[in-house]
């Protein structure tokens, strides 16, 4: 029933920046968990990070964590995450995930809606 839009993938070079928005329309936006998950050609899909229903935890794999913050906006329904010193490695489609806990962690089966998908790209 919630349904997902992600978007903010683009071409960038090692080093550089990019920053991922995750939007619904649904009523209860604000009561759910949300993650954000990538998957490379090739490899399965895993997880990256994932925010509290409010916004007060989060929670970073350890490919990621000091590089990416994941912040998120109840009042306009969106979710960020903001990607730093991007590395080749990082290259995947990512996709935004809600769960109906209020506290997340980095497991796929506790994740039921997903968004469409937005393609990164890191490389000279």
């Amino acid at each position: 029933q919630l349904r997902l839009v992600d978007s903010g993938g683009n071409l960038v070079q090692p080093g550089g920046s990019l920053r991922l928005s995750c939007n619904s329309t649904t009523p209860r936006f604000d009561y759910y968990a949300i993650g954000w998950f990538r998957q490379a050609p090739g490899k399965e899909r895993e997880g990256v990070a994932c925010i509290n229903f409010n916004g007060m935890i989060t929670n970073y794999a350890d490919s990621v964590k000091g590089r990416y913050n994941m912040s998120r906006d109840n009042f306009k329904n969106r979710v960020y995450l903001q990607m730093n010193s991007l590395k080749p490695e990082d290259t995947a489609t990512y996709y935004c995930a809600a769960s109906s806990r209020q506290f997340c962690e980095l497991d796929q089966s506790q994740f039921h809606s997903w968004g469409q998908g937005t393609q990164v790209v890191v490389s000279s």
